[in-house]
This record gives structure tokens, sequence and C-alpha cells, in this order.
């Protein structure tokens, strides 16, 4: 699929990674598990707008909160993990105690002592940065592995097939055809991984605070509504 004109660029969007994780430990210092900023996961069905969505939330938190929030989606986590030194920068720099990382994953599946160590990387810097706050983590599983953290707000994305379609063709630039066969593929491979190291169904609606339809819901009013939640405008009642 081609590459979507609207994310911006993976080197702008470290920088902002980097200073975020700057900015925390200048203002923050090292504080481990005890922090109540909130952190966002967002999982969605493959062909709904999740990118979107975080985009616009963020900034909305940001706008809310007086203070910078990062998206991590798959692209930046990846490259994150792929560069060892600044993996274990930011890692540092949040803070985090890694072997309640390691003791808390442990518990998700017997698997996770076997030869998936990219994938262990990853959920590693998804719960410490889940940890620390002010950040929106897209898919990779991070409902599930911050499910027991309490200053995270879990939200997710769905979509019947036909609004799936036309989306994907639309950004793929392919057709309609090709466009549920790439659906179905990656979904089912995205749930099968997903179900087998971490033990659970992504899909599985009690994981979520919220659920929504992306046919009935544009991006903004989806974002504006975890908004809502996450962050309350005075006079507003939270949802708990």
């Amino acid at each position: 699929m081609a590459r979507d004109p609207l994310i911006p660029s993976i080197e702008q969007r470290l920088r902002g990674l980097i200073e975020v994780s700057r900015r925390n430990l200048k203002e923050h210092g090292f504080t481990g598990v005890e922090r109540a900023r909130p952190t966002v996961t967002l999982t969605r069905e493959f062909g709904c707008e999740g990118y979107p969505v975080a985009e616009k939330l963020q900034g909305l938190l940001e706008k809310r909160s007086g203070v910078p929030w990062v998206v991590m989606d798959r692209a930046l986590l990846d490259a994150v993990a792929r560069d060892h030194n600044l993996s274990e920068k930011i890692l540092r720099e949040l803070g985090t105690k890694n072997r309640f990382i390691d003791d808390m994953i442990s518990t998700f599946s017997p698997r996770w002592k076997s030869d998936k160590d990219y994938y262990r990387l990853l959920c590693r810097q998804i719960v410490a940065l889940a940890q620390q706050g002010n950040v929106i983590l897209v898919g990779r599983g991070a409902a599930i592995l911050a499910q027991e953290i309490g200053n995270c707000y879990h939200f997710r994305i769905v979509a019947p097939m036909s609004f799936k379609v036309r989306s994907c063709a639309a950004r793929g630039e392919m057709p309609e055809d090709r466009a549920q066969d790439l659906i179905r593929e990656k979904q089912r491979r995205r749930d099968d991984f997903l179900k087998d190291f971490l033990g659970r169904d992504i899909a599985d609606p009690t994981l979520y605070h919220l659920v929504f339809n992306n046919a009935r819901f544009s991006a903004d009013r989806i974002a504006a509504l975890m908004a809502d939640v996450v962050l309350p405008l005075p006079g507003d009642h939270p949802v708990a």
C-alpha cells in the first residue's frame, strides 16, 4: 500500500518523541509507575482511520493539558526498536523500572521467553511509555499490554467491511477487490499474532472504555469524544 501522505515523516516524529521524553525527565524526573498523567491506547480494524484520529486527539489533549503529547504508531515504535541506542536512551529518560516491565509482561504468555525478541522489545517500550503518560499508543497490542495500568484509557475503532474497503482502496490507490483481500489478510495476521503471544483477543470489547463505528463518526468527532473521556472540560461529567 502506498505511504499515507497525511502521516508526518518518521524523522519529524522521532524529534517530537525525543523532545517529549526530555521534557518529562526535566520536569518530573525518574518517577517510576506512580505518576497519574493519562495515556491513551487506540486500536482499530484494518482500514479504519487510526492515525488521523490519533493526530486530531493529540492536538485536543495538548490544548487541554498545556503539555506536549506524542503519537506512537507502528512505524515510530519500529524506528525506535531498530535503533538500540535511541531505544535505550528513551527508556532511560522515561525513568522506567525495567524489572517491573519484564515481570508484568511475562504474565501474558509462556512464549515470552521465546524467540520473539523483537516484539518483546516493543512491548517493553509500550509499557514504559504507557506508565509515563502523555502518549497515544496506536496498535501493537497496547490495549492488552497496558490493561492493568491505571492511568490508561483504551479505545477501539471498527467499521463495516464496505467502509474499510472504500477507505483502503482510496488511500492505497488499488481496486476494491484487492483492498478487501488485503484487509482480511492483514486483520487475520494481526489478530492471530496478538492472541498467540499475549493470550487475548484484541477485538474483545471488554478491553475498552469506548468502541467507535468509523462509518457513523468522523475522525474529528471520534477524537473529540475520546478527549472528553480522557481530559473533560470544566463543567463536563467525566466518564468513569
